[in-house]
């Protein structure tokens, strides 16, 4: 195995951790700048008003995305177990 190897592997493992985090991250981002555009406007500070509407947001982000998400975590995952033996050299 060498370095070019172990970088690609890192490079498409740094890929796919970003692939997979994308949809949850933007949604909560998404949801977040929601909630305080109206906490600002209507001046109500209240914590859980900001955290309860990402809780569902993330969950129903990973209800539509989680078949998705799953292939792609096998399938990265499969692609790794079939690469073993050309990385020790045994292909």
């Amino acid at each position: 195995m060498n370095t070019s190897a172990v970088l690609d592997i890192l490079l498409q493992g740094l890929e796919t951790a970003a692939k997979l985090a994308a949809p949850v991250l933007l949604t909560s981002l998404v949801v977040g700048l929601a909630v305080s555009l109206v906490q600002s406007i209507t001046q109500l500070q209240e914590v859980t008003l900001s955290f309860v509407p990402k809780a569902v947001g993330v969950a129903i982000a990973l209800v539509v995305c989680g078949h998705w998400m799953i292939s792609e975590m096998v399938a990265f995952t499969s692609d790794l177990f079939t690469r073993i033996p050309g990385l020790l050299g045994m292909a």
